[in-house]
């Protein structure tokens, strides 16, 4: 069997295995065992395991991972989703449809101190649905807006997925979360948007709530300055080289802990549930490192991805036809997989194809640009069918609103994605311009 036919073999099997609801990690590593030891037999795969997997996990930058899942994890606990829920829909929750923006702006500004699409859908669900169902808004509406805001979470930083895909890329985490907050922004405006458009056709869906004065207004935007505070000291403090990305982690961690003490009232009990919380999540995102590198060792031994990115960059298709596939791949990849396993499986193929072939721009802004679109996109996957998990976790709390209608709400919003997405691809400069202007 050639190597390219193995490789194939491999992704069948791998999808196989995922048909049956294994998971994608425990999915990886049987892959990658097997096609290992079929390619090159069991000592070297244990001459391998024995350690590769030591050399990865001991590695200093990946302990930014656990410390911004518990940022997270202490927001969450601090109960900063209400205040930002608050400040929001006294600014636009008299406008039609306006809980529902207000809903997207407090998950923008969650996902700035979580980095989690899941539980930004969750906290703000628990927070804005109640809201917006007690002013008469549908259940499509509001199930939509709440589904496709928590996508943000990945996409405006600090994120664990750019922070993933900076390491798997070899790329400056810094970087990677200015060149996010751009297209963060956009994306959070485009939805709006497709709120107001939404509205606009069906006005029932989602009718004005009452105004509120100045003065409510700054002193709901007043509850919110220590998360702004937060944010800015994290981002600002890695780009100006104050502190490395772990320390950013950690300098966040305990303002969120300090926060969640202070405002959530958190004792013992809570703290405990946050590092549980984080024990979990970090476990599992771990098994998943380690699935993605086993296989990808299988991978390596096929010589697929090298074959495939030597085919494609000497094909003759223009660089920008190449990356439009990319992206199409993994809109489908999207339906059926979740975006971390997604990017950590996909990354090691697309990196060498993406790094040889020629945007005008350097290897490292070319690097910085796919990353972000390659978020984007995979953003778009956790709000399409069959396996749109932000609009599944969304649904479970609107439990008078059957699965069908919350797809139907994620429509507008998808359409809006595309839209991004073009903007993104057609303009570099909306991804690069921060980083240019900040070197």
């Amino acid at each position: 069997m050639s190597g390219m036919a193995a490789g194939l073999t491999g992704f069948a099997a791998l999808l196989a295995l995922m048909a049956f609801r294994i998971p994608i990690g425990i999915a990886m590593i049987a892959t990658g065992l097997v096609g290992y030891i079929s390619l090159n037999g069991l000592m070297p795969l244990l001459a391998y395991w024995k350690t590769a997997p030591y050399y990865q996990f001991s590695t200093y930058s990946l302990s930014v991972i656990p410390l911004f899942v518990l940022m997270g994890e202490f927001a969450t606990h601090a109960g900063l989703s209400r205040a930002l829920f608050r400040a929001a829909a006294a600014f636009l929750g008299h406008r039609r449809g306006g809980m529902a923006m207000a809903s997207i702006g407090g998950c923008a500004a969650f996902g700035a101190i979580c980095g989690s699409s899941l539980a930004t859908a969750a906290t703000m669900g628990q927070v804005a649905l109640p809201e917006m169902r007690r002013y008469g808004y549908s259940g499509r509406l509001a199930t939509g807006a709440l589904a496709a805001g928590g996508t943000l979470g990945i996409l405006i930083p600090p994120s664990v997925i750019l922070v993933l895909y900076a390491l798997m890329a070899e790329q400056n985490i810094a970087k990677m979360f200015v060149a996010a907050m751009v297209p963060g922004v956009l994306a959070a405006a485009g939805y709006m948007l497709a709120v107001a458009v939404f509205v606009r056709f069906d006005p029932a869906a989602g009718p004005a709530g009452p105004r509120v004065g100045w003065s409510g207004r700054l002193t709901a935007l007043r509850e919110t300055w220590a998360i702004a505070a937060i944010f800015l000291v994290v981002i600002v403090g890695m780009y100006r080289g104050w502190f490395t990305p772990t320390e950013g982690a950690s300098v966040g961690a305990f303002g969120a802990f300090l926060l969640a003490v202070i405002k959530g009232g958190m004792r013992w009990g809570g703290f405990v549930e946050c590092l549980m919380g984080t024990a979990r999540t970090s476990g599992m995102i771990f098994v998943i490192l380690l699935g993605a590198d086993t296989f990808n060792a299988f991978l390596a031994l096929t010589q697929a991805p090298s074959i495939a990115a030597s085919a494609i960059v000497g094909s003759g298709l223009s660089p920008m036809l190449v990356l439009l596939a990319i992206l199409l791949l993994y809109l489908a990849l999207g339906c059926v997989m979740d975006s971390m396993s997604m990017l950590l499986l996909t990354i090691p193929i697309f990196y060498p194809i993406i790094a040889g072939l020629d945007f005008g721009m350097s290897r490292e802004e070319t690097m910085i640009w796919f990353g972000i679109l390659a978020v984007v996109v995979v953003e778009v996957g956790l709000i399409t069918p069959p396996v749109g998990m932000n609009v599944f976790v969304i649904n479970a709390m609107a439990k008078d609103t059957p699965m069908i209608e919350s797809f139907r709400g994620v429509i507008p919003f998808l359409i809006s994605d595309i839209i991004r997405i073009a903007l993104l691809v057609a303009f570099p400069a909306i991804s690069l311009g921060l980083v240019r202007l900040l070197n």
